[in-house]
């Protein structure tokens, strides 16, 4: 990503560092959920024994890219309220973990959303998720 000329805005350099949080309590909660499925399978055992199977379960979770994309349930509800009040033709945020980028978004519908890049030029838009992306209102007025 190139340098931008100006920093970012406070609300977007915040939500950067958030983001991060986010997908750490995304591994707590799968930690928990794993913690207890172990534990009703291994009724009998000592209660480390299920917490350290359900560690190594959630690591080697983290290794398969595919579960760790779709295991979103605290940045995935985080994700759904920030990006309630957009609507096609708003300004937003692309946020990930460190770095943000500018899109525009031109269609809205449940669950999906529609977003063009604006630093890449006139690209047709993707198709996202509002469960898979942090997307911020550009206009500090539309925030939720």
């Amino acid at each position: 990503m190139r340098t931008p000329l100006k920093s970012f805005p406070d609300t977007v350099a915040s939500w950067t560092r958030r983001a991060r949080w986010l997908r750490w309590l995304d591994g707590i909660a799968a930690w928990l959920v794993l913690w207890a499925v172990t534990a009703s399978l291994l009724p009998d055992a000592d209660g480390r024994v299920p917490a350290l199977v359900a560690g190594l379960l959630a690591v080697a979770g983290t290794l398969a890219a595919p579960l760790r994309a779709h295991w979103r349930p605290v940045s995935a509800l985080v994700g759904l309220m920030v990006s309630r009040p957009l609507r096609p033709g708003d300004r937003a945020w692309q946020v990930r973990p460190g770095e943000a980028e500018l899109v525009l978004v031109t269609s809205r519908r449940g669950f999906r959303i529609v977003i063009a890049r604006l630093a890449r030029g006139p690209v047709e838009g993707i198709t996202v998720r509002r469960t898979q992306v942090l997307l911020i209102p550009a206009d500090p007025s539309r925030t939720g």
